[in-house]
């Protein structure tokens, strides 16, 4: 008897190995299976502007990263003694513009660099609602905690995700032929829109990248989304807030990330690195017993041998 929907996932048709960049832009998904790559010791550019939900904020950023564009203090706006960009996480705000300035330009400079080598990029869309500033009428990435009447939202339609992201495709494909993109929709719902237009937005992404995998080769489909909601579908695999996936949830998630994507000899390199970094960063209670000093000089000349005969591996200490 079965006494749940498990989903099963078939191989997908290219494998990433620690050979491989992988760049990985959107929502909290994103953000959660980039942490388990940093940890297996893989290359990755996670959100260089920062966590962003709707497509065309994530095609803001690819754009900036593709024009290799160079942000100016006009570009920043100036609010409760810090400055910020719109196109930007808090994490880039500061007191000085000239930094807030080196530190975006400095971030879409080397990820230009990265994502002409990344052999994938993982896309992850939230929603499909969008904030824009009332006065000009652009898209925002972050409202930085403005008073409401700065913007207005609106729902983007399937059209607007599908013929914006098939142009950006494109150039993604020119400046990296050989780039596989992957689409996933975040399993967070976005509760601040109401149960309904949370759904009527889910199903407006599930719509927009379906045609989008239909109109372009080497894209692909992971079901974050379907693993939660109808394989786990369960709130005991939630965290407290009832609304984001608990650390349970996520772990299962990234092993069925892993069967996806990578071999079994990259699986079997994952769980030996795993060994030692748990074992590089066990802390005991007193650090200056003799027994931990032997025990800590043995994990690090194993650590050491690993990497000596896996230079592909990033050591994330």
């Amino acid at each position: 008897m079965k006494f749940r929907t498990e989903i099963v996932i078939p191989p997908c048709e290219f494998n990433i190995s620690h050979q491989d960049k992988i760049m990985m832009v959107g929502s909290c998904f994103v953000e959660n299976i980039s942490a388990k790559l940093f940890a297996s010791g893989f290359h990755v550019n996670v959100n260089p502007s920062g966590i962003v939900y709707n497509p065309i904020s994530v095609k803001m950023v690819l754009e900036d990263i593709l024009q290799k564009k160079e942000y100016t203090r006009e570009d920043l706006f100036f609010h409760e003694g810090i400055y910020h960009s719109f196109s930007h996480h808090s994490r880039f705000s500061g007191f000085d513009p000239e930094r807030v300035v080196k530190t975006i330009n400095e971030q879409i400079k080397s990820s230009f660099t990265f994502l002409l080598k990344a052999r994938s990029l993982f896309i992850t869309f939230g929603t499909a609602n969008v904030y824009f500033l009332s006065d000009s009428k652009k898209p925002v990435a972050n409202c930085h905690k403005l008073p409401s009447h700065t913007f207005y939202n609106r729902r983007l339609s399937t059209a607007e995700i599908i013929e914006s992201w098939n142009r950006l495709i494109e150039r993604l494909k020119d400046v990296n032929p050989e780039i596989e993109i992957v689409f996933t929709i975040s399993p967070i719902r976005h509760w601040k829109d109401g149960a309904h237009e949370n759904q009527v937005s889910k199903s407006t992404l599930f719509l927009a990248v379906e045609q989008l995998l239909q109109d372009n080769p080497n894209t692909h489909y992971f079901p974050s989304y379907e693993l939660l909601m109808d394989d786990l579908r369960d709130y005991r695999f939630y965290a407290e807030d009832m609304l984001h996936p608990s650390m349970q949830a996520i772990e299962y998630i990234w092993n069925k990330f892993s069967e996806t994507y990578f071999s079994a000899d990259t699986q079997k390199l994952i769980k030996e690195w795993s060994g030692i970094c748990q074992a590089f960063n066990h802390r005991p209670f007193n650090p200056e017993l003799e027994e931990y000093k032997i025990f800590l000089k043995k994990v690090k000349k194993r650590k050491a041998d690993f990497l000596h005969r896996h230079p592909e591996f990033k050591d994330c200490e």
